[in-house]
């Protein structure tokens, strides 16, 4: 399928109080498994790939390793893409509209950008944040890409929740597809949806607790996981490790996928 007709599937996707259960893989096996159980859409996830890479999150893998990885994803599956590339990887709004562009030549229906400048996870000041989404939106628009606009400050500490709510107002009016600021709280989510502008939330902290359902009666038009199920495989990397080498117990491996199941899903 063509990469304009995935944006406008993508883009059809977002619907308020409708939310589309969007989950991250970090390699192209877990993508492909996700699609072929029923995954509408997918989204990388910076965390999850860096650990493949052996590398922590935040600004340690660089925009051509990124863009390559999410190629690869999209090359694998045939479902809409969302691409998580930080911070735009640059600071000025120059480098961030480049990266969108990039974003849409490597095959990606969508593209999330944040207000956090890296590795140092400070935000933006609020005229930087915005002028830096003003270039996005208009790349974005150009290159047929549906942008994400996140204020990440909240979940760095460096601002508080009504700080992430007067930037996604900023970015919605801006011309932002969805907006998005993780971990803020249900009445801040019903104001975010009060813009008219399709709102991403993170199934994290209290919000992980929810249905989907009940994240759409907040208003929510999509949820994503970030790299939540990467991290429960790498406590289950972490856990099984400690029990065989430091109590001889193999025992976890008795949860193991069924080789036949997972080949049937890779190869189907």
């Amino acid at each position: 399928m063509r990469r304009n007709e995935l944006t406008e599937r993508f883009r059809a996707l977002h619907v308020p109080r409708q939310p589309l259960v969007m989950p991250n893989p970090w390699d192209l096996g877990s993508a492909k498994v996700m699609a072929r159980l029923g995954a509408k859409a997918l989204a990388t996830t910076s965390s999850g790939h860096g650990f493949t890479l052996g590398l922590a999150d935040g600004g340690q893998v660089t925009r051509d390793i990124a863009l390559q990885h999410a190629a690869d994803i999209c090359a694998v599956v045939d479902v809409p893409v969302n691409g998580d590339f930080e911070n735009g990887f640059g600071d000025d709004p120059e480098t961030v509209a480049e990266t969108v562009r990039l974003a849409a030549e490597a095959g990606l229906a969508g593209v999330s950008i944040e207000d956090t400048a890296l590795p140092a996870s400070e935000s933006y000041p609020f005229d930087l944040a915005l002028d830096r989404i003003e270039a996005a939106v208009s790349a974005a628009r150009s290159a047929g890409i549906v942008l994400t606009a996140r204020a990440d400050g909240w979940l760095c500490r460096s601002y508080d929740e009504a700080e992430a709510l007067r930037r996604c107002q900023a970015f919605a009016k801006a011309g932002a597809d969805v907006i998005y600021a993780p971990l803020v709280n249900a009445d801040t989510t019903r104001a975010l949806a009060a813009t008219g502008t399709p709102v991403n939330l993170l199934a994290a902290g209290a919000m992980r607790d929810l249905k989907v359902e009940q994240m759409g009666e907040l208003g929510a038009a999509r949820i994503s996981i970030g790299g939540g199920l990467a991290r429960v495989t790498q406590q289950v990397i972490i856990d099984g490790t400690r029990a065989m080498l430091e109590r001889g117990d193999f025992t976890i491996l008795s949860g193991a996928a069924d080789l036949a199941v997972v080949e049937a899903l890779l190869t189907e």
